[in-house]
């Protein structure tokens, strides 16, 4: 299935959907060190996004978030894309000086924690490949 969106940041990835139904906070809701949510708040509380595609309805929180996605790269455990619902200025600068390609107005209910998707933010596109899997 192939979902139709905008190109925020350009570049293409491939990998494991980390689906968050819930907005999330990168100040302070993901260890900048580790890459682990800590986000209280959060459906994926716990769980990595290190070489993962994350999925979240749109950022929350503090402008410094932008920052937060920056070291994460910076210390290789940043996410290979970032999908978005909305976009938002924190998520989008972060992505933008961290260079994560990043895709926005797609609609994430159609994608399931787990299945294996493909980002083309050139073409503001993610591929979901149905029947793939952790």
């Amino acid at each position: 299935m192939k979902l139709k969106g905008r190109r925020i940041t350009k570049g293409r990835a491939k990998g494991v959907a980390l689906v968050s139904r819930r907005p999330l906070s990168f100040l302070g809701g993901i260890d900048p060190k580790t890459g682990i949510v800590t986000d209280v708040e959060s459906d994926i509380k716990g769980e990595s996004v290190k070489d993962k595609i994350l999925v979240f309805p749109r950022g929350k929180g503090s402008t410094v978030g932008s920052y937060v996605i920056y070291q994460l790269k910076k210390n290789n455990v940043a996410p290979k894309a970032i999908v978005v619902e909305d976009a938002e200025t924190i998520v989008a600068t972060g992505a933008i000086i961290a260079e994560i390609p990043m895709v926005d107005k797609i609609d994430i209910k159609k994608i399931k924690n787990g299945q294996i998707i493909e980002v083309d933010a050139d073409k503001g596109e993610v591929i979901i490949h149905e029947g793939e899997g952790i």
